[in-house]
C-alpha cells in the first residue's frame, strides 16, 4: 500500500509538469474549485466589485439547487417517463450525449512583443510605447486651452502660467507615484508626514501642481457632433489602444473579465460605513481583454452610466445583454484568428458562443443558472440530483461542435466551450486531495482563470491611488495604471529586464524619477 502510495506521489509532479505544458506554463491554482471552504466555488475573475462579489460567492450550483424528494427502498424513480420525454426534447434540439473528437482551433501565430527593444532601454522609453510625447503635447495644448477659456468666463487667474511638455511629464509623474506610495493624496508628497518625499517635491512646487491639476485637460471642449459621455478622454483611449495593438501580440488564450481597480478587498473589510458609501460613488464599469500566458491587457471597455434609467449601470450590471455588448466590443477586433475567449458566467451564453464561432473567435465559460442566459441549454444539465456524485466525475451533452459539461467537485460546475474536445480528459491536482479528473476544457479554464487571478492578486496593487471625482479624470487614471502595467510586462519580456532586474514597484519609482527628470538614480530595494 505504501508503494502504491510512493507512486501516486511521483506521479503527480509529472502529471502536474504536463498539464503546465499543455498551458504554456500555467500553474493551477489549488482554491479554484472547491478548496477554500464555503465561497471557494466562486469564479474569481467574474466580478471583483464588492457590491457582487457577495452575490457572485458560488458560481457551482449546488447549493441553490432544489434536488428532488428522496426515493425509499425499492421505490420506482421519479420522474422516468418524464425523463424520457426531456432527452428526447434535448435530441429534438441538437444535444445529444453521444460525443465527437474533435481538433483544436489552429493556431499559428507567435504572440509576444512585436518590437525589439534594446537592453539600454528606460522605464520612460517602455511608457511611451503607448503614451508617447505627441499625446501629451496634445494633453499640453488642452490644458492651456482649458485654462484660457475658463479665465475668460470666470475671471483671470494671475498665478496661471501655460504649462510645458516637462511639466506636464512632472505632473503625470506625481500622480502615478501614488501607485507605488499608495497614498491616495498627491499632495502629501509636499507634506511634513509619512507620504512625503522631499527629492520629488522639489522639481515642482504645490502650488503650482494644484494650477495644472485644476485645469488638466485631454478633451478641453465638446465638439458640436459629440454625443458621448465619456468625449473628454475617448481620444486617450483610442491612442492607448492603438499602442496595445502595435506593441504586442496576443497569444491563442484570452480572457474577458473586470480587473481589480479600486476595491481592495482588505480596504473593503475594514472601511467605515461612509467610506464604503463614497467608494460607490463610481459611474462606470472597465472591463478588458486580457492575455491569459503573460497578463498583457489587450482591449479595454468603458461602460458609463449616463443615468439613473433601465439602461444605466445599476440597472443592467447583471443582466446577460450588457455583458453579451461588453464582450462583443471587447472581441471587434479578435475575429478570423481563432483565439481562444473564457468568460464567466454573465457572458456565457450559447447564443453569444456560435455568434462568436461563426467569426472565428472559440470560447470557453463558466455557466451558472442564476447569471448566465441559458437559452438553449438542455434543462437535464441545470439541474443537480439529488445524490451528490463522486469528485470528478462529469455528464457531458454536446451540440454540433459546442459542449456543455456538468463536473462534480465539493458543488456541480458547469462549462459550455466549442474549444476543447468533450473527449479528452485532463486533471487537477491538488495538495490535499490529489488528483482529480476532469474533462480538458475544465482543466484549462482552471489553468488559465488562476493566471488572472493571480495577475490581479499582484498588479492591482500598483493602480493609481489618486481618487478625482470627476468621472472621465478617474477612467483616465485607470487607464495610465493599465499602461504602466503593460509596459513594465513587456520590459520583463525584454534583454533591458537582464540588465537590470526591476520589479514593478521599482520600475514604477524609476518612471516617476524619469518623467519629473530627475538624475539618473536607481530605485530604493
Amino acid at each position: 500500500m505504501a508503494e502504491s502510495g510512493g507512486a501516486a506521489r511521483r506521479r503527480a509532479p509529472a502529471l502536474l509538469e504536463a498539464a503546465r505544458a499543455r498551458y504554456e506554463s500555467l500553474h493551477i491554482s489549488d482554491d479554484v474549485f472547491g478548496e477554500s471552504g464555503p465561497d471557494s466555488g466562486g469564479n474569481p475573475f467574474y466580478s471583483t466589485s464588492a457590491a457582487s462579489r457577495s452575490s457572485s460567492a458560488a458560481s457551482s450550483d449546488d447549493e441553490p439547487e432544489r434536488p428532488g424528494p428522496a426515493r425509499g427502498p425499492g421505490s420506482p424513480a421519479p420522474g422516468a417517463p418524464a425523463a424520457q420525454e426531456s432527452e428526447e426534447d434535448e435530441a429534438g434540439a441538437g444535444w445529444s450525449s453521444t460525443l465527437r473528437d474533435r481538433p483544436p482551433p489552429r493556431f499559428e501565430d507567435t504572440g509576444g512583443p512585436t518590437r525589439k527593444m534594446p537592453p539600454s532601454a528606460s522605464a520612460m522609453d517602455f511608457f511611451q510605447l503607448f503614451v508617447p510625447d505627441n499625446v501629451l503635447k496634445n494633453m499640453v495644448v488642452q490644458t492651456n486651452l482649458y485654462a484660457k477659456k475658463f479665465q475668460e468666463r470666470f475671471g483671470s487667474d494671475g498665478a496661471w502660467v501655460d504649462v510645458t511638455l516637462p511639466e506636464m511629464k512632472a505632473f503625470l509623474g506625481y500622480v502615478i507615484s501614488t501607485s507605488t506610495s499608495h497614498c491616495e493624496s498627491v499632495l502629501s508628497i509636499w507634506s511634513g508626514g509619512f507620504y512625503s518625499n522631499r527629492s520629488l517635491a522639489l522639481v515642482m512646487s504645490q502650488a503650482r501642481f494644484e494650477k495644472i491639476l485644476k485645469y488638466f485637460h485631454v478633451v478641453a471642449f465638446r465638439s458640436s457632433q459629440t454625443t458621448h459621455g465619456l468625449y473628454k478622454v475617448q481620444p486617450f483611449l483610442d491612442s492607448l489602444q492603438s499602442g496595445f495593438d502595435s506593441a504586442f501580440r496576443p497569444s491563442q488564450t484570452q480572457v474577458l473579465h473586470e480587473p481589480l481597480i479600486d476595491e481592495d478587498p482588505v480596504f473593503i473589510a475594514t472601511c467605515t460605513e461612509r467610506e464604503l458609501r463614497k467608494r460607490k460613488k463610481r459611474k462606470f464599469s472597465l472591463w478588458v481583454r486580457q492575455c491569459s500566458s503573460t497578463g498583457f491587457i489587450i482591449q479595454i471597455y468603458v461602460h458609463l452610466k449616463e443615468g439613473s434609467g433601465p439602461d444605466g449601470l445599476d440597472a443592467l450590471k447583471n443582466k446577460p445583454q450588457l455583458h453579451s455588448m461588453v464582450a462583443r466590443s471587447l472581441c471587434r477586433n479578435a475575429a478570423g484568428k481563432n483565439y481562444i475567449i473564457f468568460t464567466g458566467p454573465s457572458i456565457t451564453s450559447l447564443t453569444l458562443f456560435e455568434e462568436f464561432e461563426k467569426q472565428g473567435i472559440y470560447c470557453c465559460g463558466l455557466l451558472s443558472s442564476r447569471k448566465s442566459d441559458c437559452t438553449g441549454l438542455p434543462p437535464s444539465m441545470l439541474s443537480s440530483p439529488a445524490t451528490p456524485p463522486a469528485r470528478g466525475q462529469h455528464s457531458i451533452r454536446m451540440k454540433g461542435s459546442m459542449s456543455l459539461i456538468c463536473w462534480y467537485n465539493k458543488g456541480h460546475f458547469r462549462f459550455l466551450t466549442n474549444a476543447y474536445s468533450p473527449v479528452q480528459q485532463g486533471v487537477i491536482i491538488k495538495r490535499r486531495s490529489g488528483e482529480i479528473p476532469c474533462p480538458l476544457a475544465v482543466e484549462a479554464f482552471a489553468a488559465h482563470l488562476s493566471y488572472i487571478c493571480k495577475y490581479d492578486d499582484k498588479y492591482s496593487k500598483y493602480f493609481i491611488s489618486h481618487k478625482p471625482n470627476k468621472t472621465w479624470q478617474q477612467v483616465f487614471w485607470f487607464a495610465v495604471s493599465i499602461a504602466v502595467n503593460n509596459a513594465y510586462i513587456l520590459y520583463k519580456m525584454s534583454d533591458a529586464y537582464h540588465v537590470k532586474r526591476y520589479s514593478r514597484a521599482q520600475f514604477g519609482e524609476r518612471l516617476v524619477q524619469e518623467l519629473l527628470g530627475l538624475e539618473d538614480t536607481s530605485p530604493s530595494l
